[in-house]
């Protein structure tokens, strides 16, 4: 197996995740990434993994879809879940990572396992790289150059993407704590935000600021299509004044200690490194002109004289049809030697885009080392994932995030009497922890952060 080469290309969560896995069973591994030698419009650095448009990876409760995934991919030694603890910063019952020691460990861990090469160079031409059994295109939703033109070609012609937007960081030192209050909603997981609260007046003036502001122009790409996960604050606003109030601006859960009640509508910030001098704006993604960000952002209660160090940004996320283009190796039907990995194959989310990259590594150490590959199990949330990627019509096909409308119930068992719905899921859970230990055993597959 040491003589066994697979071409990486793109060090992001699934690219870096793929050449873990594969570097530390002894297979060698070439990782193309460009960066730094050339940066997109979201990446701010070189480093692998680099997390643009959060630094979170959702909730960790056990009634929870990504609670369950990220438990499952625990079990199979996942890189992120190894990394993730290591540069953990509070966020209630999310996991959210200081982005920069996320990347140094990331990094560490992928090239100590002395079978990964990492290359800084642009790839535009996969016939241009060196032999290997495969070549992995795990580009991300940047994907660039030439590249873009050949995943163009394998819709017919056309890509298929969405737009994704990237929510402001403002310094902790400059939000005003007279008025920003520590809380998280129901007073889970701790004081871990910061909440600027707004009265009627204060929303109204606002929301009549963001409305009137005036934004980024598309500019090669044709109408946008946004994923509802990243929907930018003020596309949300747009469908009605009082949409973000009842979608990230919702105070529920919240009183402000100044009044004792809760207030009208909140902005929640949320810690984004270990030492809590940054804090990003949650749910606040969005394509404003960057003078025009800060104007209306400083309207928040709290905010009035931050500084933003990093301002908001949208870039195009491009991805193919799943279920038309690729076989339940990640490989494309037209070329078996060309597998995918990650967002491009139609997940959204940093979790299940380092899943994907997961399973293509057990898919391709299951080839090299003889061995029968077959799908996680349906009642597992890798499973159930996998089931929407290969299964969905091509005509319906749209990037997804892992959530309970994947799961097939059915297929789960429950004791005898009412249950209520967290119930119900935290048992889910269980099991579907349990189908995926048994699929790995039944692999052969090591979970190595256990050894």
């Amino acid at each position: 197996m040491s003589e066994t080469f697979v071409n990486v290309i793109g060090g992001g969560l699934a690219g870096s995740e793929l050449s873990y896995q594969l570097g530390s069973r002894g297979i060698k591994v070439r990782l193309f990434e460009m960066r730094p030698q050339k940066l997109t419009p979201a990446h701010r650095s070189g480093g692998l993994a680099e997390l643009v448009c959060s630094n979170t990876f959702k909730s960790t409760a056990p009634h929870a879809a990504p609670g369950i995934l990220k438990r499952e991919l625990a079990e199979l030694g996942s890189l992120l879940m190894q990394c993730a603890p290591l540069a953990q910063v509070p966020a209630g019952e999310a996991l959210a990572v200081d982005r920069e020691v996320f990347s140094r460990e990331i990094e560490k861990l992928v090239l100590a396992t002395g079978n990964v090469e990492r290359i800084s160079m642009v790839v535009e031409d996969l016939a241009s790289l060196p032999p290997a059994h495969a070549t992995v295109l795990a580009t991300g939703p940047l994907t660039q150059g030439k590249l873009t033109d050949f995943v163009k070609s394998l819709s017919g012609g056309f890509g298929l993407y969405f737009y994704d937007a990237i929510a402001p960081v403002v310094d902790a030192s400059s939000v005003d704590r007279e008025i920003a209050f520590a809380a998280s909603r129901y007073g889970k997981g701790g004081d871990d935000y910061l909440n600027c609260p707004m009265t009627e007046e204060e929303y109204t003036r606002f929301y009549d600021a963001l409305m009137s502001a005036e934004k980024m122009d598309f500019q090669d790409f044709e109408e946008a299509q946004y994923f509802q996960g990243c929907q930018p604050i003020e596309a949300s606003a747009e469908t009605g004044k009082d949409s973000p109030r009842f979608g990230p601006m919702k105070p529920v859960g919240l009183v402000d200690p100044r009044t004792g009640r809760q207030p009208y509508a909140v902005v929640q910030l949320r810690i984004d490194n270990i030492s809590r001098s940054a804090f990003n704006l949650v749910g606040f993604q969005t394509k404003l002109k960057y003078g025009e960000q800060k104007r209306v952002f400083q309207l928040i209660p709290g905010l009035e004289n931050a500084e933003f160090l990093r301002l908001g940004s949208m870039h195009r996320n491009t991805y193919v049809c799943s279920p038309l283009l690729l076989d339940e190796n990640f490989a494309l039907r037209a070329d078996r030697n060309v597998r995918l990995a990650g967002q491009i194959t139609g997940v959204e989310g940093y979790t299940e885009s380092s899943s994907i990259g997961l399973l293509l590594a057990m898919s391709l150490w299951s080839e090299l080392t003889g061995r029968a590959w077959q799908l996680p199990p349906r009642a597992s949330a890798l499973g159930s994932l996998c089931h929407y990627l290969f299964n969905s019509p091509a005509d319906e096909f749209q990037p997804v995030n892992v959530h309970f409308g994947l799961f097939d119930q059915q297929l789960f068992t429950f004791p005898k009497g009412r249950k209520g719905k967290r119930e119900m899921r935290e048992l889910m859970g269980v099991q579907a922890v349990a189908n995926i230990c048994g699929w790995r055993d039944k692999l052969g597959w090591a979970n190595l952060s256990k050894q």
